[in-house]
């Protein structure tokens, strides 16, 4: 499969680039910027790569079969429509929509196009998550009492960073609100029922601090994703006959080693490792794989839009509906 990308953005040179051009059966063949000086990056790993310089021709390229997306927030939702009635599959960053109505058409435009669409959620392609998520619904923690998560990080000098514009969709739970929810929600195979707290500490429109409790059945929750804290990164399962805590859950091989541990009674102890997995590579390699019919896809739009109706939940209850 022939990839496009539009634009040039940091993460897609750092990461999805890279990681486009690796997967088996994939070729980073386009990339679109205003800017071509930005191309010379890309280029670099991607000898080849054919250079245009408007989103719309891209798009219009009969040799290109899939996009990527990395533009900023809001403009996810007009780009990926655009992609689909352009005949392309479209893999988009998160969060694709700001509001989880915005799915409604995101959907439509897919089965229309008879395309596949879906957000950049590459946790869900790590093996880490998917043992943990074997394990949680087996049983091996027992019942499940309580989740907790925290993804934190301090970009309060780079005031310039899209993260930091509310008009760009900006904030932490958009940026990494997603993962401490989302993993949850993918682990567990459960949505929430009521969000019960949600304490958002807003600088410029964003939040930029946010400690949510939320219920879902059967099983509490907490999380605290934050902008100007300290880098962490945690979640773990509690059970009434275990625990289970996912070490480095979000950002493997950058924050650290994607590591499992499972704690049962009689002090029972299994340590689960997976040194050099790249989530994002894996992430494409499915993408193609169900693109071409021959699996399903791990985490699909509709399961998208629940992580997106539980951050509008969130919004709602710290006061804060526009997001």
């Amino acid at each position: 499969m022939r990839w496009g990308i539009l634009g040039a953005a940091k993460f897609a040179r750092q990461h999805m680039g890279p990681a486009i051009h690796a997967a088996r059966g994939a070729e980073l063949a386009a990339l679109a910027t205003s800017d071509p000086v930005k191309a010379a990056p890309f280029q670099a790993f991607a000898p080849g790569l054919e250079v245009f310089t408007d989103y719309d021709a891209l798009l219009a390229s009969p040799d290109i079969n899939a996009v990527y997306i990395p533009l900023p927030n809001h403009l996810h939702v007009p780009w990926t429509i655009k992609a689909l009635e352009a005949g392309k599959h479209v893999l988009c960053e998160k969060p694709i929509t700001l509001k989880a109505g915005e799915f409604d058409a995101l959907i439509a435009a897919r089965d229309t196009a008879g395309k596949l669409a879906a957000e950049g959620f590459m946790i869900a392609h790590h093996p880490q998550f998917q043992r943990a998520r074997d394990l949680v619904q087996s049983g091996a923690i027992g019942k499940l009492c309580h989740v907790d998560a925290a993804f934190s990080f301090n970009n309060s000098a780079d005031t310039d960073n899209i993260r930091q514009d509310p008009s760009k969709g900006g904030g932490g739970l958009r940026d990494i609100g997603v993962y401490t929810f989302g993993g949850a929600r993918f682990v567990t195979g459960a949505e929430p029922e009521v969000i019960q707290h949600a304490d958002l500490t807003l600088e410029n429109g964003v939040d930029v601090i946010a400690r949510v409790a939320a219920q879902f059945p059967g099983f509490s929750y907490a999380a605290m994703v934050s902008m100007r804290m300290f880098t962490r990164q945690y979640i773990a399962f509690h059970g009434d006959q275990g625990l289970l805590t996912l070490t480095c859950p979000f950002n493997a091989n950058v924050f650290g080693q994607a590591e499992l541990v499972l704690e049962t009674e009689g002090t029972t102890r299994v340590h689960e490792r997976w040194p050099g997995v790249n989530h994002y590579v894996l992430q494409v390699e499915n993408f193609e794989a169900a693109a071409r019919g021959e699996a399903e896809y791990p985490c699909p739009l509709e399961f998208s839009r629940g992580t997106q109706q539980m951050m509008d939940m969130v919004f709602a209850a710290g006061g804060n509906d526009d997001g």
